[in-house]
């Protein structure tokens, strides 16, 4: 694991709800197909480190298991904040695409969406994986509240702040052997399908 980052100015996107739950170490997994403006169309990690950065316009609460669709706040089109948490930042360690349903069923336990989400995700974009995503999460020593930006918006996985974010002296979530045995038996799920992207 490279650790020899001081600051991290790049950010993967994602619904706060979803940040909450990696920084609160509820789970080790987000699951995507590709945002709107992906290259090409497909979804792809641009970086394997990378800052959370809690977006809430489209989060689903239909979507998600009762627990975290209690913590969903519901805002209007085009609602953002005035300013973002940033919290915590994560290493991408792997990305296992998945198409087969049932694989992705026995793996309900490992994250926070429901059967809702994972049937309209292979649904969509029919011949492209799923790609699931297990994060290492480590909160950072202060968290930092950013300006809101206008090129932070529209649906893209992956932003570049306009500042660094200090990310020494963070702490991982869960423990190195925590970790480990998670993505051990979320990987005997899916089997040996590592997808390992030239970053």
């Amino acid at each position: 694991m490279s650790m020899n980052l001081t600051t991290n100015f790049h950010a993967l996107k994602e619904w706060a709800v979803a940040i909450n739950a990696l920084e609160n170490g509820n789970t080790i997994m987000l699951l995507r197909k590709g945002g709107i403006h992906e290259k090409n169309g497909r979804f792809q990690v641009a970086h394997n480190q990378v800052l959370l950065y809690p977006t809430f316009e489209h989060q689903q609460t239909f979507l998600l298991k009762p627990e975290y669709a209690n913590l969903v706040c519901p805002v209007t089109s085009g609602w953002h904040p005035e300013t973002v948490r940033i919290g915590s930042w994560a290493e991408i360690t792997d990305i296992l695409p998945v198409s087969d349903e049932s694989i992705v069923n026995s793996l309900l336990p490992f994250h926070i969406w429901n059967e809702h989400f994972i049937s309209d995700r292979l649904k969509w974009k029919a011949r492209q994986p799923l790609y699931i995503l297990l994060l290492r999460t480590y909160k950072l020593s202060q968290v930092q509240e950013i300006p809101y930006r206008a090129e932070y918006g529209s649906c893209k996985s992956w932003i570049d702040l306009d500042q660094p974010i200090n990310i020494q002296s963070a702490e991982p979530v869960l423990s190195e052997s925590n970790y480990q045995q998670l993505v051990a038996e979320i990987r005997g799920i899916v089997g040996d399908k590592l997808y390992a992207p030239s970053f």
